[in-house]
């Protein structure tokens, strides 16, 4: 005490620090406990081993915490508990006395305000603390040890998530969770039946190929082009292959990211074994044509003399989708869906990037029957037979026949209800193929017209 009131007094403050933190080291050498330190980042990506602290302490009970906190969803059957901040937890593995302190403080982002002041972001780490002898054991033994520990409890009680773009976290763009509760499964599905099955197989293939993949040297990816009319179930077939596979959903919304580098940053904190979804990609940012990002480069930079902002390319996304930052995670899904698959440029479609190609068709038959089982609780009728010979020639969705069931609980009516809408859709879809045909004609008859007038004009001039 008196060393430093005298070293305060007399010792100018840039050196304060330098001393007092060289006399810590050096009293440091003669301790027999280190500390590890367990950030909650590694660069851009998450720290695998900060979640898995998380989760395994949040498993553990301890008379040294006396603060906690506790959160419960109302769709969860549990209550979620972990370590606040500040707080201490002893732990005991094969005999070692291990520490664990959950650290938590505001720092500034380095992005200013209003009036120069700088936004703050919490930054979060766990502290480990035990004696030296016991480093290996820490290392080789521990460290392994609770990251399977954590994986089984994640397992265990896991509630699917559904991932979008919010402000929560390091830097603005972090994702933001809410509990994914879609009832869609591959039983509820109104699809043909050997397409349910060809993805079926899909999925179950690529969830056992680990090795395959490294051994051929390919990223732990799989793509999927979900395309065709608006309400074919597109979105369904999506949550039901996370209910599946267990795998939670980053919806990525491309049209709200400024740069490359913001998408970059969110791809980077997605997790393993989850699908990145990007729907109706056609409308939600221009991927069509990459000559057409050049153009508009050079005239941003023409026109008066403005500075041309970045945003999000073509050849950006691909880098990221199928280059050196696809395999920034594992067991990755990729799923585009879009309602005009011609619009999309050639570059997105390939093998590689989208493996499998998945036309979501109007109704079928097969598709009905399904629908009628969900909705009416029915598997046969009489109307069953004049109601699909109508559905393979009228062009309804699954969502349209799904909407007409569930207008009456009566199988007798609602079934005659969805006789009387077959034939009325039919009905007008062929006066609107009428319609067209007699604009087509007309406009081939002004055409003609017009072109007999240019040849008169022509002959006078002669």
């Amino acid at each position: 005490m008196v060393v430093q009131s005298v070293v305060r007094t007399f010792m100018p403050p840039e050196f304060q620090g330098f001393l007092f933190s060289g006399i810590r080291g050096f009293l440091s050498r003669f301790r027999n406990e280190m500390t590890m330190v367990i950030e909650q980042y590694d660069g851009y990506a998450q720290n695998e081993l900060f979640g898995a602290a998380q989760v395994f302490l949040a498993a553990k009970q301890s008379l040294s915490m006396t603060r906690m906190r506790v959160t419960k969803s109302p769709k969860e059957d549990h209550f979620n508990l972990a370590m606040d901040r500040n707080q201490m937890l002893v732990d005991t593995f094969h005999g070692v006395k291990l520490k664990w302190v959950f650290v938590s403080r505001q720092v500034d982002s380095g992005h200013q305000v209003h009036q120069g002041s700088t936004v703050q972001h919490e930054v979060q780490y766990f502290e480990l603390s035990f004696l030296k002898k016991h480093r290996e054991i820490v290392v080789k033994s521990y460290l392994p040890f609770l990251i399977d520990e954590a994986k089984s409890i994640k397992q265990g009680k896991k509630t699917l998530k559904l991932y979008t773009p919010g402000s929560n976290g390091p830097y603005p763009g972090a994702w933001s969770p809410v509990n994914l509760d879609h009832p869609a499964t591959f039983q509820t599905l109104a699809m043909d039946l050997e397409l349910k099955k060809k993805i079926m197989d899909d999925l179950d293939r690529f969830v056992r190929r680990r090795e395959y993949y490294r051994r051929v040297g390919k990223a732990w990816k799989r793509g999927y082009l979900l395309y065709g009319p608006p309400g074919t179930g597109k979105s369904s077939l999506v949550a039901a292959m996370a209910n599946y596979l267990n795998f939670d959903i980053y919806d990525l919304e491309l049209s709200g990211l400024l740069s490359n580098a913001d998408l970059r940053r969110l791809l980077v904190e997605t997790k393993n074994q989850s699908i990145l979804v990007v729907e109706d990609i056609d409308c939600t940012i221009q991927l069509q044509d990459r000559k057409s990002e050049t153009q508009a480069a050079n005239m941003n930079l023409m026109l008066m003399g403005y500075k041309r902002q970045d945003r999000v390319t073509l050849s950006g996304f691909l880098n990221f989708i199928d280059g050196l930052w696809s395999s920034c995670s594992d067991e990755r899904i990729i799923v585009f869906t879009t309602n005009h698959i011609e619009k999309l440029d050639p570059a997105l479609l390939r093998p590689g990037r989208m493996d499998l190609h998945i036309h979501m068709s109007y109704c079928t038959p097969c598709g009905f029957r399904l629908l009628a089982s969900n909705y009416l609780g029915i598997d046969h009728h009489e109307l069953f037979d004049q109601i699909e010979s109508a559905i393979t020639t009228a062009r309804v969705t699954p969502a349209e026949v799904a909407e007409q069931l569930m207008k009456c609980d009566e199988p007798e009516v609602a079934l005659g209800d969805m006789v009387s809408f077959l034939i009325n859709h039919k009905r007008k879809e062929n006066e609107e193929v009428i319609e067209e045909r007699v604009g087509r004609s007309q406009l081939v008859e002004e055409n003609g017209r017009r072109e007999e007038e240019s040849s008169e004009c022509e002959l006078l001039e002669e």
